[in-house]
């Protein structure tokens, strides 16, 4: 698997990095320790978790497979603070307190003196900038993180966060996909501009983009789930289901499969790192990592472009 920089920085992590969101819930022990084996076999070295994960149950259920399933030092693990959940119910805090707390208490889940990536998952708009970027310094100068960054930052927010950071802050965590271009507008700009790195989560538009939820709903999807299909709706209809159609159309007439086209697509864009692929077992993985992840036909590209755009 091909290994990128992340931004300017010396930091390199696969082009497909491994999500954990569903350790501890959807994905039990036994299917997560396949999936990391999988995924390591295949040349996959980035890891993404976060406090927030099923209450920290995410990094627990990781930290238990470093040294057995594959050794700390052949992966690399970005974990998340400032978002928690606690009995349903969500927080943020990105004080200085909650953050260093959060990290000694992600540390010790995972096994680790160190994590490699470290980012706030989210702006508070309670807790002064300046205040944040603290934590995310002397988490870096005290060797428990070796680079830091920030996740869900708006283009601005990412560029005062830069200025003011003694820190680099190498990479910003944000949702890109076909369905969702957003950050083309602000974010890609400052990211390029402060030398960050992006690295992409729901890059299959939330499972949209596989095609599996075409003129049905899955019964073992998160579309048919009560606690996920909120999460999945808002690309279920309208204009994501022309831009799926699009790129089932180009899958066909490549031979690939809709989650290559659209994980390919994704990969060349300019600063994209990493996208995150969620699997929440083996077999989804062996999907995605089935894909070629080419460059797309300039002319099938831009067809993409336009219908996305």
């Amino acid at each position: 698997m091909e290994q990128r920089f992340v931004g300017t920085s010396g930091l390199r992590v696969s082009a497909l990095a491994l999500g954990t969101m569903s350790w501890g819930k959807e994905t039990d022990e036994h299917s997560a320790r396949e999936t990391l084996r999988a995924f390591v076999e295949a040349g996959g070295t980035t890891v993404d978790t976060a406090v927030s994960y099923v209450e920290g149950r995410s990094e627990a259920i990781l930290g238990a497979m470093l040294g057995d399933v594959v050794p700390r030092s052949d992966v690399v693990i970005v974990s998340k603070a400032g978002v928690s959940h606690r009995h349903g119910k969500r927080m943020v805090d990105t004080s200085r307190r909650a953050m260093l707390s959060s990290l000694d208490a992600t540390l010790a889940r995972l096994g680790t003196d160190h994590l490699d990536l470290w980012l706030a998952h989210i702006w508070d708009e309670n807790v002064p900038l300046e205040e944040t970027l603290s934590a995310l310094d002397l988490a870096v100068s005290s060797g428990r993180v070796r680079y830091a960054g920030v996740s869900n930052y708006c283009g601005w927010q990412l560029a005062r966060a830069a200025t003011l950071s003694e820190t680099a802050l190498v990479a910003n965590q944000v949702e890109y996909s076909l369905l969702s271009r957003q950050i083309e507008a602000e974010v890609l700009p400052a990211a390029e501009h402060v030398g960050s790195g992006v690295i992409c989560w729901g890059p299959l538009g939330r499972g949209v983009l596989t095609g599996k939820y075409r003129g049905q709903i899955p019964g073992d999807s998160r579309g048919a789930s009560d606690e996920m299909s909120g999460y999945v709706e808002p690309y279920m209809a309208g204009r994501s289901s022309r831009i799926t159609e699009a790129v089932v159309t180009a899958a066909k007439g490549l031979g690939r499969e809709p989650l290559d086209v659209a994980l390919s697509w994704l990969l060349d864009r300019e600063l994209v790192a990493a996208a995150v692929v969620g699997p929440r077992n083996v077999e989804q993985l062996k999907q995605i990592l089935s894909s070629s992840l080419e460059p797309l036909p300039e002319q099938i590209a831009d067809v993409l472009n336009e219908v996305s755009g």
